[in-house]
């Protein structure tokens, strides 16, 4: 299987545009916790080998990378909570974190490569949206990366406040722990209660 490379990149640059961010997010799926976006403009002259969509890399690798990407590249995260999720719906309330992510980078970027099939709202610059970007741009793989290392390691500062539902290693995703825990423990302020299975533990009739 193929990994991703900078063909979309040069192409842009080819173009006329010097700065150019890959926009990602992590973490529509998980049951509990907030989604992450990052976006990442990398150095041309530096791009850190061996970069690819965050779930096709191990834990370590992940952390490798991370770090390498953070030296060497500018690099901005943002989030949408819990209740912007259920105010706005999951989809919107990613797009929101991925517009975040872009106003925070240092310098607004000439054009984003936003992963996925449908543009956020409110874009702050010009954009395209890439199917599968993070398998096949560098720098939404570079997003991808530091958004799940940023969110992993939330949600394991947030298992330490709510111990036994095991974010520490699920994410928030709804393992079979995660529900033995909610059906033990019950319902947090962190977990999404629009999404259906936390939905039906709340409001199920007997």
């Amino acid at each position: 299987m193929s990994c991703p490379d900078d063909h979309l990149e040069r192409t842009l640059r080819a173009k006329g545009h010097i700065r150019i961010a890959g926009v990602d997010e992590v973490g529509r799926g998980p049951w509990a916790g907030p989604v992450m976006a990052a976006a990442v403009v990398l150095n041309p002259a530096q791009i850190p080998a061996g970069l690819n969509d965050s779930k096709k890399l191990s834990r370590k690798a992940r952390e490798r990378l991370s770090l390498l990407i953070l030296d060497s590249a500018e690099v901005s995260v943002a989030e949408a909570s819990v209740d912007e999720i259920e105010d706005l719906n999951i989809l919107r309330a990613s797009h929101l974190a991925m517009v975040r992510a872009l106003r925070g980078l240092r310098r607004m970027p000439d054009f984003a490569l936003i992963d996925g099939n449908q543009m956020p709202r409110d874009m702050p610059c010009a954009g395209q949206c890439v199917v599968g970007g993070d398998g096949r741009s560098v720098s939404i793989a570079a997003a991808s990366i530091v958004a799940k290392i940023r969110r992993d390691s939330g949600m394991v500062a947030l298992a330490q406040q709510h111990p036994g539902y095991g974010w520490e290693t699920n994410a928030g995703y709804g393992t079979a722990a995660h529900i033995a825990a909610l059906k033990l423990l019950g319902v947090t302020p962190h977990h999404r209660r629009s999404f259906k299975p936390i939905h039906k533990m709340l409001y199920q009739e007997d």
